[in-house]
Protein backbone atom coordinates (compact mmCIF):
# COMPACT_ATOMS: atom_id res chain seq x y z
CA UNK A 1 0.00 0.00 0.00
CA UNK A 2 1.46 3.49 -0.85
CA UNK A 3 2.79 5.54 2.06
CA UNK A 4 0.21 8.31 1.59
CA UNK A 5 -2.63 5.79 1.79
CA UNK A 6 -1.06 4.16 4.87
CA UNK A 7 -0.81 7.54 6.56
CA UNK A 8 -4.43 8.35 5.67
CA UNK A 9 -5.59 4.99 7.03
CA UNK A 10 -3.73 5.53 10.29
CA UNK A 11 -5.15 9.01 10.85
CA UNK A 12 -8.65 8.33 9.44
CA UNK A 13 -9.41 4.64 10.13
CA UNK A 14 -13.22 5.05 9.81
CA UNK A 15 -13.02 6.73 6.43
CA UNK A 16 -10.55 4.14 5.18
CA UNK A 17 -12.79 1.31 6.38
CA UNK A 18 -15.81 2.81 4.64
CA UNK A 19 -13.79 3.21 1.47
CA UNK A 20 -12.69 -0.43 1.58
CA UNK A 21 -16.25 -1.64 2.27
CA UNK A 22 -17.79 0.37 -0.54
CA UNK A 23 -15.13 -0.87 -2.91
CA UNK A 24 -15.76 -4.50 -1.95
CA UNK A 25 -19.55 -4.09 -2.26
CA UNK A 26 -19.36 -2.53 -5.71
CA UNK A 27 -20.59 -4.87 -8.46
CA UNK A 28 -17.96 -6.34 -10.73
CA UNK A 29 -17.77 -4.97 -14.28
CA UNK A 30 -20.25 -6.70 -16.55
CA UNK A 31 -22.20 -8.26 -13.64
CA UNK A 32 -25.63 -6.86 -12.63
CA UNK A 33 -25.96 -5.79 -8.99
CA UNK A 34 -27.52 -8.33 -6.62
CA UNK A 35 -31.14 -7.55 -5.68
CA UNK A 36 -31.69 -6.03 -2.25
CA UNK A 37 -33.15 -8.10 0.57
CA UNK A 38 -36.49 -6.28 0.25
CA UNK A 39 -36.64 -6.88 -3.49
CA UNK A 40 -35.73 -10.56 -3.08
CA UNK A 41 -38.51 -10.99 -0.52
CA UNK A 42 -41.00 -9.17 -2.75
CA UNK A 43 -40.12 -11.40 -5.69
CA UNK A 44 -40.44 -14.44 -3.43
CA UNK A 45 -43.90 -13.45 -2.23
CA UNK A 46 -44.98 -12.75 -5.82
CA UNK A 47 -43.76 -16.16 -6.97
CA UNK A 48 -45.51 -17.85 -4.03
CA UNK A 49 -48.81 -16.11 -4.71
CA UNK A 50 -48.74 -17.01 -8.40
CA UNK A 51 -48.02 -20.62 -7.40
CA UNK A 52 -51.04 -20.67 -5.09
CA UNK A 53 -53.25 -19.27 -7.86
CA UNK A 54 -52.03 -22.05 -10.17
CA UNK A 55 -52.82 -24.66 -7.50
CA UNK A 56 -56.33 -23.27 -7.05
CA UNK A 57 -57.05 -23.34 -10.78
CA UNK A 58 -55.60 -26.86 -10.89
CA UNK A 59 -58.06 -28.11 -8.27
CA UNK A 60 -61.08 -26.51 -9.95
CA UNK A 61 -59.90 -27.33 -13.49
CA UNK A 62 -59.28 -30.97 -12.64
CA UNK A 63 -62.70 -31.28 -10.99
CA UNK A 64 -64.31 -29.79 -14.11
CA UNK A 65 -62.38 -32.12 -16.44
CA UNK A 66 -63.15 -35.37 -14.63
CA UNK A 67 -66.84 -34.49 -14.23
CA UNK A 68 -67.41 -33.21 -17.79
CA UNK A 69 -64.88 -34.10 -20.47
CA UNK A 70 -62.12 -36.56 -19.55
CA UNK A 71 -61.48 -39.44 -17.12
CA UNK A 72 -58.63 -39.09 -14.58
CA UNK A 73 -56.21 -41.28 -16.58
CA UNK A 74 -56.60 -39.10 -19.68
CA UNK A 75 -56.13 -35.91 -17.66
CA UNK A 76 -53.10 -37.52 -16.05
CA UNK A 77 -51.46 -37.99 -19.46
CA UNK A 78 -51.83 -34.26 -20.09
CA UNK A 79 -50.49 -33.53 -16.60
CA UNK A 80 -47.28 -35.54 -16.99
CA UNK A 81 -46.55 -35.39 -20.73
CA UNK A 82 -45.33 -31.78 -20.70
CA UNK A 83 -42.90 -32.07 -17.74
CA UNK A 84 -41.73 -35.46 -19.04
CA UNK A 85 -40.72 -33.87 -22.34
CA UNK A 86 -39.49 -30.51 -21.03
CA UNK A 87 -37.50 -31.98 -18.13
CA UNK A 88 -36.20 -35.08 -19.95
CA UNK A 89 -32.60 -33.76 -20.28
CA UNK A 90 -32.47 -33.15 -16.52
CA UNK A 91 -34.40 -36.28 -15.57
CA UNK A 92 -32.14 -38.64 -17.53
CA UNK A 93 -28.94 -37.33 -15.94
CA UNK A 94 -28.58 -40.59 -13.96
CA UNK A 95 -30.63 -42.73 -16.33
CA UNK A 96 -34.34 -43.45 -16.42
CA UNK A 97 -34.06 -45.68 -13.31
CA UNK A 98 -31.20 -44.30 -11.12
CA UNK A 99 -29.27 -47.31 -9.85
CA UNK A 100 -27.89 -45.58 -6.77
CA UNK A 101 -31.37 -45.18 -5.24
CA UNK A 102 -32.93 -48.01 -3.18
CA UNK A 103 -36.07 -49.55 -4.65
CA UNK A 104 -38.26 -48.26 -1.82
CA UNK A 105 -37.13 -44.69 -2.54
CA UNK A 106 -37.90 -45.06 -6.25
CA UNK A 107 -41.36 -46.44 -5.55
CA UNK A 108 -41.94 -43.69 -2.98
CA UNK A 109 -41.08 -41.04 -5.57
CA UNK A 110 -43.57 -42.54 -8.02
CA UNK A 111 -46.35 -42.20 -5.43
CA UNK A 112 -46.64 -38.52 -6.41
CA UNK A 113 -47.18 -39.40 -10.06
CA UNK A 114 -49.70 -41.71 -11.69
CA UNK A 115 -50.96 -43.31 -8.43
CA UNK A 116 -51.58 -39.91 -6.83
CA UNK A 117 -53.33 -38.52 -9.88
CA UNK A 118 -55.56 -41.55 -10.39
CA UNK A 119 -56.60 -41.66 -6.73
CA UNK A 120 -57.04 -37.90 -6.24
CA UNK A 121 -58.57 -37.36 -9.69
CA UNK A 122 -61.16 -40.06 -9.09
CA UNK A 123 -61.90 -38.50 -5.71
CA UNK A 124 -62.58 -35.19 -7.43
CA UNK A 125 -65.36 -36.86 -9.41
CA UNK A 126 -67.34 -37.33 -6.19
CA UNK A 127 -66.27 -34.54 -3.83
CA UNK A 128 -67.22 -30.86 -4.35
CA UNK A 129 -64.40 -28.47 -5.17
CA UNK A 130 -64.61 -26.74 -1.77
CA UNK A 131 -63.92 -30.09 -0.06
CA UNK A 132 -60.78 -30.76 -2.09
CA UNK A 133 -58.66 -28.10 -0.39
CA UNK A 134 -59.05 -29.22 3.24
CA UNK A 135 -58.83 -32.93 2.42
CA UNK A 136 -55.98 -32.94 -0.12
CA UNK A 137 -53.37 -30.15 0.27
CA UNK A 138 -54.72 -29.29 3.72
CA UNK A 139 -54.17 -32.82 5.04
CA UNK A 140 -50.80 -33.51 3.40
CA UNK A 141 -48.81 -32.11 6.38
CA UNK A 142 -50.71 -34.45 8.72
CA UNK A 143 -49.75 -37.53 6.70
CA UNK A 144 -46.15 -36.35 6.35
CA UNK A 145 -45.91 -36.02 10.13
CA UNK A 146 -47.75 -39.30 10.83
CA UNK A 147 -45.52 -41.30 8.48
CA UNK A 148 -42.42 -39.66 9.91
CA UNK A 149 -43.50 -40.46 13.47
CA UNK A 150 -44.90 -43.98 13.00
CA UNK A 151 -42.51 -45.32 10.36
CA UNK A 152 -39.31 -43.30 10.66
CA UNK A 153 -39.33 -42.44 14.36
CA UNK A 154 -39.27 -38.68 13.88
CA UNK A 155 -40.13 -36.52 16.88
CA UNK A 156 -43.30 -34.48 17.17
CA UNK A 157 -44.09 -31.84 19.71
CA UNK A 158 -44.81 -28.26 20.55
CA UNK A 159 -47.18 -26.11 18.62
CA UNK A 160 -47.08 -28.40 15.58
CA UNK A 161 -49.24 -30.95 17.41
CA UNK A 162 -51.94 -28.31 17.79
CA UNK A 163 -51.73 -27.72 14.04
CA UNK A 164 -52.18 -31.40 13.27
CA UNK A 165 -55.16 -31.53 15.63
CA UNK A 166 -56.80 -28.65 13.74
CA UNK A 167 -56.19 -30.43 10.42
CA UNK A 168 -57.83 -33.58 11.80
CA UNK A 169 -60.81 -31.53 12.99
CA UNK A 170 -61.04 -30.00 9.51
CA UNK A 171 -61.27 -33.46 7.95
CA UNK A 172 -63.97 -34.47 10.45
CA UNK A 173 -65.92 -31.27 9.76
CA UNK A 174 -65.89 -31.78 5.99
CA UNK A 175 -66.44 -35.55 5.83
CA UNK A 176 -68.70 -35.79 8.89
CA UNK A 177 -71.00 -33.07 7.63
CA UNK A 178 -71.64 -34.90 4.36
CA UNK A 179 -72.23 -38.20 6.18
CA UNK A 180 -74.81 -36.58 8.44
CA UNK A 181 -76.52 -34.89 5.50
CA UNK A 182 -76.36 -38.07 3.41
CA UNK A 183 -74.88 -36.21 0.44
CA UNK A 184 -74.71 -38.96 -2.18
CA UNK A 185 -71.33 -40.51 -2.82
CA UNK A 186 -69.24 -37.62 -1.53
CA UNK A 187 -67.78 -39.92 1.14
CA UNK A 188 -66.10 -41.92 -1.63
CA UNK A 189 -64.40 -38.78 -2.86
CA UNK A 190 -63.34 -37.86 0.66
CA UNK A 191 -61.68 -41.23 1.24
CA UNK A 192 -59.90 -41.05 -2.12
CA UNK A 193 -58.68 -37.50 -1.47
CA UNK A 194 -57.30 -38.60 1.89
CA UNK A 195 -55.63 -41.50 0.09
CA UNK A 196 -54.05 -39.01 -2.31
CA UNK A 197 -52.76 -36.95 0.63
CA UNK A 198 -51.23 -40.12 2.09
CA UNK A 199 -49.50 -40.92 -1.20
CA UNK A 200 -48.06 -37.40 -1.24
CA UNK A 201 -46.80 -37.88 2.30
CA UNK A 202 -44.95 -41.03 1.21
CA UNK A 203 -43.44 -39.12 -1.73
CA UNK A 204 -42.31 -36.28 0.55
CA UNK A 205 -40.21 -38.58 2.72
CA UNK A 206 -38.88 -40.47 -0.30
CA UNK A 207 -37.86 -37.22 -1.98
CA UNK A 208 -36.06 -35.96 1.15
CA UNK A 209 -34.03 -39.17 1.25
CA UNK A 210 -33.35 -39.39 -2.48
CA UNK A 211 -30.97 -36.44 -2.66
CA UNK A 212 -32.27 -35.63 -6.15
CA UNK A 213 -32.70 -32.04 -7.34
CA UNK A 214 -36.35 -30.99 -7.61
CA UNK A 215 -36.37 -30.76 -11.41
CA UNK A 216 -34.73 -34.16 -11.83
CA UNK A 217 -37.23 -35.79 -9.48
CA UNK A 218 -40.15 -34.09 -11.25
CA UNK A 219 -38.84 -35.22 -14.63
CA UNK A 220 -38.41 -38.84 -13.53
CA UNK A 221 -41.88 -38.92 -11.98
CA UNK A 222 -43.30 -37.41 -15.17
CA UNK A 223 -41.60 -39.94 -17.45
CA UNK A 224 -42.67 -43.00 -15.48
CA UNK A 225 -46.17 -41.68 -14.88
CA UNK A 226 -46.60 -41.06 -18.58
CA UNK A 227 -45.52 -44.64 -19.32
CA UNK A 228 -48.00 -46.00 -16.77
CA UNK A 229 -50.93 -43.80 -17.83
CA UNK A 230 -50.75 -44.12 -21.62
CA UNK A 231 -52.35 -47.61 -21.72
CA UNK A 232 -55.11 -46.44 -19.36
CA UNK A 233 -55.87 -42.98 -20.70
CA UNK A 234 -54.79 -42.85 -24.36
CA UNK A 235 -58.01 -44.45 -25.75
CA UNK A 236 -60.20 -41.96 -23.85
CA UNK A 237 -57.99 -39.07 -24.94
CA UNK A 238 -58.23 -40.17 -28.58
CA UNK A 239 -62.03 -40.47 -28.38
CA UNK A 240 -62.26 -37.00 -26.85
CA UNK A 241 -60.13 -35.53 -29.65
CA UNK A 242 -62.29 -37.18 -32.33
CA UNK A 243 -65.47 -36.00 -30.56
CA UNK A 244 -64.53 -32.34 -30.96
CA UNK A 245 -63.05 -31.76 -27.51
CA UNK A 246 -59.72 -30.55 -28.88
CA UNK A 247 -60.14 -27.18 -27.18
CA UNK A 248 -60.71 -28.79 -23.79
CA UNK A 249 -57.66 -31.01 -24.31
CA UNK A 250 -55.43 -28.02 -25.15
CA UNK A 251 -56.78 -26.10 -22.15
CA UNK A 252 -56.12 -29.01 -19.79
CA UNK A 253 -52.66 -29.59 -21.27
CA UNK A 254 -51.84 -25.93 -20.58
CA UNK A 255 -53.22 -26.01 -17.04
CA UNK A 256 -52.05 -29.48 -16.05
CA UNK A 257 -48.78 -29.86 -17.89
CA UNK A 258 -47.34 -26.40 -18.42
CA UNK A 259 -48.70 -24.33 -15.52
CA UNK A 260 -49.01 -26.96 -12.78
CA UNK A 261 -46.29 -29.33 -13.96
CA UNK A 262 -43.54 -26.85 -14.86
CA UNK A 263 -44.31 -23.21 -13.99
CA UNK A 264 -45.78 -23.93 -10.56
CA UNK A 265 -42.88 -26.20 -9.66
CA UNK A 266 -40.25 -23.64 -10.66
CA UNK A 267 -42.02 -20.72 -8.98
CA UNK A 268 -42.53 -22.60 -5.73
CA UNK A 269 -38.85 -23.49 -5.66
CA UNK A 270 -38.04 -19.83 -6.31
CA UNK A 271 -40.32 -18.78 -3.43
CA UNK A 272 -38.63 -21.24 -1.06
CA UNK A 273 -35.22 -19.92 -2.11
CA UNK A 274 -36.21 -16.29 -1.49
CA UNK A 275 -38.45 -16.67 1.58
CA UNK A 276 -37.43 -19.91 3.26
CA UNK A 277 -39.47 -23.10 3.48
CA UNK A 278 -41.71 -22.06 6.40
CA UNK A 279 -42.72 -18.69 4.98
CA UNK A 280 -43.35 -20.18 1.55
CA UNK A 281 -45.45 -22.97 3.07
CA UNK A 282 -47.52 -20.38 4.92
CA UNK A 283 -49.01 -19.35 1.56
CA UNK A 284 -50.39 -22.81 0.81
CA UNK A 285 -53.63 -22.38 2.85
CA UNK A 286 -54.67 -19.67 0.40
CA UNK A 287 -55.08 -22.36 -2.28
CA UNK A 288 -58.18 -24.04 -0.80
CA UNK A 289 -59.78 -20.67 -0.07
CA UNK A 290 -59.25 -19.46 -3.63
CA UNK A 291 -60.38 -22.82 -5.07
CA UNK A 292 -63.65 -22.61 -3.13
CA UNK A 293 -64.23 -19.10 -4.48
CA UNK A 294 -63.33 -20.05 -8.07
CA UNK A 295 -65.72 -23.01 -7.95
CA UNK A 296 -68.69 -20.66 -7.58
CA UNK A 297 -68.48 -19.06 -11.07
CA UNK A 298 -66.58 -21.87 -12.82
CA UNK A 299 -68.51 -24.90 -11.55
CA UNK A 300 -71.64 -23.39 -10.05
CA UNK A 301 -70.78 -24.98 -6.68
CA UNK A 302 -71.60 -23.00 -3.54
CA UNK A 303 -69.37 -24.04 -0.61
CA UNK A 304 -71.28 -25.66 2.24
CA UNK A 305 -70.99 -24.45 5.81
CA UNK A 306 -69.06 -27.61 6.68
CA UNK A 307 -66.59 -26.94 3.86
CA UNK A 308 -66.02 -23.36 5.01
CA UNK A 309 -65.43 -24.52 8.59
CA UNK A 310 -63.05 -27.18 7.29
CA UNK A 311 -61.14 -24.64 5.20
CA UNK A 312 -60.77 -22.35 8.22
CA UNK A 313 -59.57 -25.16 10.49
CA UNK A 314 -57.18 -26.52 7.85
CA UNK A 315 -55.76 -23.05 7.23
CA UNK A 316 -54.95 -22.58 10.90
CA UNK A 317 -53.63 -26.13 11.14
CA UNK A 318 -51.24 -25.77 8.22
CA UNK A 319 -49.92 -22.47 9.58
CA UNK A 320 -49.19 -24.08 12.95
CA UNK A 321 -47.85 -27.33 11.49
CA UNK A 322 -45.51 -25.50 9.11
CA UNK A 323 -43.67 -23.98 12.08
CA UNK A 324 -44.01 -20.39 10.91
CA UNK A 325 -45.84 -19.30 14.08
CA UNK A 326 -43.19 -20.77 16.35
CA UNK A 327 -40.46 -19.32 14.13
CA UNK A 328 -41.89 -15.82 14.52
CA UNK A 329 -42.02 -16.17 18.30
CA UNK A 330 -38.43 -17.42 18.46
CA UNK A 331 -37.33 -14.53 16.27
Amino acid sequence: MPRRLLAFSASHPKEASMSDTSASDAPLPGRPPAPSIERRALLGWAAGIVTVVIWAFWMVGTRHAVTHDLPPAAVGILRFAVPAIVLAPVALRDGIWPKHLPLRIKLGLLCSGAPFFLVAGTGMEYAPAADIGPLLPGTMPLFVAAIGYLVLGEALGGIRLAGFALILLADIAVAGGHLIEGAGGAWRGHLLLLGGACLWGIYTHAYKRSGLPALQAAGLVGLWSLVLLIPLGAPSLARAAVSGLGGAIVLQATLQGFLSGVVGLVLYGYAIDRLGASRAAALSPLGPVLAALLAIPMLGEIPSLNAMIGIGLATGGVLLASGIVGAKKRA
